[in-house]
C-alpha cells in the first residue's frame, strides 16, 4: 500500500475511535467544537489578560527538511523533520533561529498532521523558531528497538537537543514541547542537562508511571495502556518517506518495529495480564518514572494538567519538586481529560492566552531571550479549575498553606442500591457494615471510563448521560453521604480514604469516587481512587500528611509486599483517592461510593481474578473508624 493511502486509513481509523483530536491546519478555521459539558463544564472564561499581547507572525514562508539523519553514540541513526524560516519563495532565511525540539513515539510522518505532535510548528516559524520534530528509537523513521520512557531513551532525547544546539541553522537555543509522551520525554532529556536546553514546556505528564497509570491502585489499567501500546505500533507500520530512497533502511526500520513487538511490547502486556513482573512496581517502572529524574531539571518549565486526565495524580507532583528547588515553574490544572489537555482546548478560559500563545510567551522569555519582566508576576504559580463553582483560582503552592485537613467519618450501614449510610462531620460515628457487591460492569456508566480511555468516550459520544451523572454506576456499590452543606466546602489537593475492610478470599479492589449531590439529586463526579487490599501496607515515610493527618498515601506495591487479608480479618486500606479541586456549595452533599471494580479502566491479573469475585465489607464505628479525610480550603 502506498505511503499515503496507508497513513490516510490509519489516521481515519484511529480518529473514528476516538483515539486522535483531528488538527487544523495553519490559517484553516477550527471546526465546531463537540459539545464540551460532559467531559469538562465550560467555564466562563477568566478576566481577559491585559498585561501582555502575542507578537504577530513576521516570516513569511516555511522550509520543511524531512527525515535528517541525527546519529547518536551507540551508532543508532534517528530521524527528524526541520521546518525553518523562509523566504515567500520557500528558501530557508540565512539568519540562525533558536530551536524548539519534539521528541514523539507516534511516527512524525503519520501523526504531524493528526494532531499528535502537539502545536504544530509553522506558528512559532512564522515567528522567528525552528521546529525539530523527532522519532524516538524504535519508532516512525529512527532506527533501533522501542523501550518507552528508558535510560536509553532519555539520552537519545539529551543527544537530539545537543545536535539541534550545534547546527548551522541554529542559534544554539534550546527549547522543547509537547503533550504525554512528548511531556515526558522532555523532562527526561532535561534531566541530563544537554548543553543548550533553556526551557521546557510539557502538557499532561507523568510523574510516577506506575502509580498515576499503569496500576492506578495495584490493578492493571486495561483502558489506557492497551490502546497507547497499540497507537505507538500501529503509527511504526506506516513506512518511512525515504523507504522510497533507501528501500534497505526502510526494510531494516520494519524488521525493527516487528522485534519491537516480540521483544518488548507483548512481552510487557502478556507479563502483567499473567502476574508476574510487571504487574508489579520496581526497577523498570522507577527508571520509567520522570518523578525520580526531575530534581536534576534546572531548566524553566510550564505544566499543563487536567482534573480528568490520565496523569491527574502525576502532574502537579512535578510542579511541586521543581518549585522546592527553585526552577521558574508554572502549572495550569483545568477540567480536562487526556485529549483535551493534549490539544490545549479551553486552555484560554484559564486567563492567560491559547496554548500557542502560552507557549510563545515562555519561549520568547527563556529561550529567544526577549524581555519579560512581569512573566512570572502576571502567571501565578499555580492555576486550577474549580469544579461546582466552575472559577478559576490562583494559589502560590499546590498545598498552600492555607489548606487544613478536614475528616469525615463513615457511620452507620449501608445495603447497595437501596440504603445510603452517613458521612459524618461530627467526631462520632454509629457502628455498622456494608457489603460491596463484586458487579463487573462497575465503572463503565462514570466518568471515570471516558478518563481512562484518554476522553475517547467523550470524543465518541459527547452527550453521554454517564459522563454528567453518577448515580446509575452508584447503585453497583455502597455509598456514604452528608446531610446537606450548610456552609460551602472548598476542596484542592489529594484525599485519604481510610476504610477498614474485611473479604473472605483476602483480596479485591476498593474503587471509591468522590461526589458532588446537587438538590436534585444529581452526581457529578469529582474524582476517584483505588486501592488493592493486598497492596494495602503503607510507606509512612513517602506518604503525605497535612497538619500530622495523612492525605496522600504511599503504597509499595511490590510482590514482596502484597500481603492478603486472613479470614475473618478487618484491616485498615488507605485508598489515594487523586487529586481534585472543587467546592460542594451550600444545600449539596458530599458523598463517597465504593464499588469492586473499575472497568473498563482496572482488570486483576488472572491469577487473582478468583480473590475479585467475592463481596467485600466495609466496616464502620468507634471500634472500626472508617474516615475520608480532604484538604479543605477556608
Amino acid at each position: 500500500m502506498h505511503r499515503r493511502a496507508l497513513t490516510t486509513v490509519l489516521a481515519t481509523t484511529l480518529m473514528a475511535l476516538g483515539l486522535l483530536l483531528p488538527a487544523v491546519p495553519p490559517g484553516a478555521a477550527a471546526p465546531p467544537a463537540a459539545p464540551a459539558a460532559a467531559a469538562a463544564p465550560a467555564a466562563p472564561a477568566a478576566p481577559a489578560f491585559k498585561g501582555w499581547k502575542p507578537r504577530p507572525a513576521t516570516v513569511k514562508g516555511t522550509a520543511t527538511t524531512r527525515d535528517l539523519p541525527i546519529t547518536v553514540d551507540d551508532g543508532t541513526i534517528l530521524r527528524g523533520d526541520l521546518v525553518q524560516p523562509a523566504t515567500a519563495a520557500g528558501e530557508p532565511l540565512a539568519r540562525r533561529a533558536p530551536v524548539l525540539v519534539v521528541v514523539t513515539a507516534y511516527n512524525k510522518s503519520a501523526s504531524s498532521g493528526i494532531g499528535l505532535t502537539g502545536s504544530g510548528a509553522d506558528y512559532f516559524v512564522r515567528r522567528g523558531y525552528a521546529v525539530l520534530t523527532v522519532d524516538a528509537r524504535g519508532t516512525g523513521g529512527s532506527q533501533g528497538t522501542w523501550g518507552a520512557f528508558s535510560a536509553r531513551e532519555g539520552r537519545d532525547a539529551a543527544a537530539v537537543v545537543e545536535w539541534a544546539h550545534r547546527q548551522s541553522w541554529s542559534n544554539g537555543r534550546v527549547g522543547m514541547m509537547g503533550p504525554s509522551y512528548l511531556g515526558i520525554t522532555q523532562v527526561f532529556a532535561a534531566a541530563r542537562r544537554p548543553a543548550g536546553l533553556k526551557a521546557i514546556f510539557p502538557q499532561v505528564p507523568a510523574a510516577d508511571v506506575y502509580r498515576d497509570v499503569v496500576a492506578s491502585g495495584g490493578q492493571v489499567d486495561a483502558g489506557f495502556i492497551p490502546l497507547w501500546l497499540g497507537l505507538v505500533t500501529g503509527t511504526g507500520l506506516v513506512p518511512p518517506a525515504y523507504a522510497v530512497f533507501e528501500p534497505a533502511a526502510g526494510f531494516q526500520t520494519l524488521l525493527d518495529r516487528l522485534t519491537t513487538a516480540t521483544t518488548f511490547t507483548l512481552p510487557l502486556l502478556a507479563g502483567a495480564v499473567l502476574g508476574s513482573d510487571p504487574a508489579f512496581d520496581g526497577p523498570f517502572y522507577r527508571e520509567r518514572s520522570p518523578i525520580n529524574v526531575v530534581d536534576r531539571v534546572r531548566v524553566p518549565t510550564f505544566l499543563v494538567g487536567g482534573q480528568h486526565d490520565i496523569f491527574q495524580r502525576g502532574t502537579p507532583l512535578l510542579f511541586e519538586r521543581l518549585q522546592r528547588q527553585g526552577v521558574p515553574t508554572r502549572m495550569i490544572i483545568g477540567p480536562w481529560d487526556h485529549l483535551q489537555g493534549s490539544s490545549g482546548e479551553g486552555l484560554a478560559d484559564a486567563g492567560y492566552g491559547t496554548l500557542e500563545q502560552l507557549q510563545l510567551r515562555w519561549f520568547d522569555r527563556y529561550v529567544m531571550g526577549r524581555e519579560d519582566p512581569r512573566l512570572l508576576r502576571d502567571i501565578a504559580p499555580v492555576s486550577y479549575y474549580e469544579q461546582g463553582s466552575d472559577r478559576w483560582v490562583r494559589t502560590q503552592r499546590w498545598i498552600d498553606r492555607d489548606l487544613r485537613p478536614r475528616t469525615l467519618r463513615l457511620s452507620g450501614g449501608a445495603v447497595a442500591g437501596l440504603r445510603m449510610g452517613v458521612l459524618a462531620t461530627g467526631s462520632t460515628a454509629a457502628a455498622g457494615r456494608a457489603v460491596v457487591p463484586p458487579v463487573p460492569v462497575s465503572g463503565l456508566c462514570t466518568r471515570s471510563a471516558s478518563q481512562w480511555t484518554a476522553g475517547l468516550l467523550r470524543q465518541a459520544w459527547p452527550s453521554n448521560p454517564c459522563l454528567r451523572d453518577n448515580r446509575l454506576n452508584d447503585a453497583t456499590g455502597v455509598v456514604y453521604q452528608t446531610g446537606p452543606i450548610t456552609k460551602r466546602l472548598r476542596i484542592q489537593g489529594p484525599i485519604n480514604a481510610r476504610l477498614f475492610t474485611s473479604t473472605p478470599t483476602g483480596d479485591g479492589m476498593l474503587s471509591v469516587a468522590l461526589a458532588d449531590v446537587a438538590p436534585d439529586g444529581t452526581v457529578t463526579r469529582l474524582t476517584g481512587g483505588w486501592q488493592v487490599i493486598s497492596h494495602r501496607a503503607l510507606d509512612r515515610e513517602r506518604s503525605r500528611y497535612l497538619r500530622g493527618r495523612l492525605i496522600q498515601p504511599h503504597h509499595p506495591f511490590t510482590k514482596a509486599a502484597k500481603r492478603p487479608l486472613a479470614r475473618g480479618q478487618v484491616a485498615p486500606v488507605d485508598v489515594e483517592v487523586f487529586p481534585t479541586g472543587a467546592v460542594i456549595k451550600k444545600g449539596h452533599r458530599l458523598r463517597i461510593a465504593v464499588q469492586a471494580f473499575d472497568v473498563p479502566h482496572l482488570l486483576p491479573t488472572l491469577p487473582d481474578l478468583p480473590s475479585t469475585l467475592a463481596p467485600l465489607t466495609i466496616h464502620a464505628g468507634q471500634r472500626y473508624p472508617s474516615v475520608v479525610t480532604l484538604p479543605v480550603r477556608p
